[in-house]
């Protein structure tokens, strides 16, 4: 069953939609979407399980692109251009692949349509493991995961996911009332996510002779190994028209890191030039 997906809309003109990757939301690619909203009308999506979207107990690829298929379509976006990074680049992949009509341009963003190892299945495990009681500030689960996470970037990308609900408590005394602490909670349906690990860090085998032949644009992050030039043959094997830019100076957060480069390339690309 396909889910309707969370969405942020800015601007008007040919539809564009942005995926998000592993742990990440809509919103994080709100800079880049402020700026492709003087042209397009830019549709930032949450996929299941991740930021305010729906959760499901299952994640695999053929979902997550059936979901952006048919939001798109209940949007009114007929043909419409898609934009992924990370889990969101192979999500944008099998939606073109499935559905090569309606998808009009495609932009793959640091990922291949190759297997990984799964690096971020223990921030998985050490978000579930988490001890959430008690918590007042999001500074204290950061001191909390700073053992399992060491990285501060990445500490900091993750503790976006946590949130704090207003919880009220039962009234002291017959018809007063009082808001109690904030509960903590992940937005991230943890669980689904590790149990869909192994088809996360996959990609699906296609059918035999399965193409996309429309424009495919893939941007590498230079210092980045998820797109590799050994990817190459593999990326052009499914997408034949693909062109594949590298941006030398960047990580695999590429259109944070470098965002005027990133759109230098995107623009013109969504444009036809």
């Amino acid at each position: 069953m396909t889910l309707r997906l969370a969405a942020v809309e800015s601007g008007s003109g040919p539809p564009v939609a942005i995926l998000h990757g592993l742990f990440g939301s809509g919103r994080n690619w709100a800079g880049i979407a402020r700026q492709l909203a003087a042209r397009y009308r830019v549709i930032a999506l949450d996929l299941r399980n991740h930021g305010t979207s729906p959760w499901a107990e299952t994640m695999d690829y053929a979902e997550l692109a059936e979901d952006v298929h048919d939001t798109m379509q209940e949007l009114g976006c007929r043909r419409f251009a898609l934009i992924g990074h990370s889990m969101g680049g192979k999500a944008a992949m099998v939606a073109a692949l499935r559905h090569a009509v309606e998808v009009e341009r495609l932009v793959v963003v640091d990922i291949a349509p190759v297997a990984y190892a799964p690096h971020h299945l223990g921030y998985v495990q050490a978000m579930r493991r988490l001890d959430l009681h008690g918590l007042t500030r999001r500074s204290e689960a950061d001191a909390r995961l700073a053992a399992a996470v060491p990285d501060v970037a990445e500490r900091a990308f993750l503790m976006q996911n946590l949130v704090f609900d207003p919880h009220p408590d039962p009234p002291p005394l017959a018809g007063e009332g009082r808001v109690g602490a904030a509960q903590p909670r992940w937005r991230l349906n943890l669980t689904a996510i590790e149990h869909a690990m192994p088809q996360l860090v996959g990609f699906p085998a296609m059918p035999p002779g399965a193409r996309y032949e429309g424009p495919a644009l893939f941007i590498a992050g230079g210092r980045s190994d998820y797109l590799r030039s050994a990817h190459e043959p593999g990326i052009r094997c499914l997408f034949p028209a693909a062109r594949i830019a590298r941006i030398a100076d960047a990580g695999h957060w590429l259109h944070a890191e470098r965002p005027q480069v990133f759109l230098d390339l995107v623009e013109p690309f969504l444009a036809g030039e």
